[in-house]
């Protein structure tokens, strides 16, 4: 099953989503979301456990796939 982490649930007031099957891949992909949108030059361990934290199965809409097809 797919993982998923929002910006919005680690506080920002942001719509990005990273998704990926480890929390490895989606953990790199956050980390360039926040360099470019967020100005991050580094990242303190307590921002890693809190992304790390936030990390989520994805859910499957109705139609079998993931929930950013609108179906729900």
């Amino acid at each position: 099953m797919s993982k998923v982490l929002r910006c919005r649930d680690v506080g920002t007031d942001c719509g990005f989503e990273a998704r990926g099957e480890t929390a490895e891949e989606i953990l790199k992909k956050v980390s360039e979301h926040a360099r470019k949108a967020h100005g991050f030059a580094s990242f303190p361990p307590d921002l890693i456990a809190r992304f790390q934290a936030a990390i989520r199965e994805e859910e499957k809409g109705s139609c079998g796939t993931a929930p950013s097809c609108g179906c729900r």
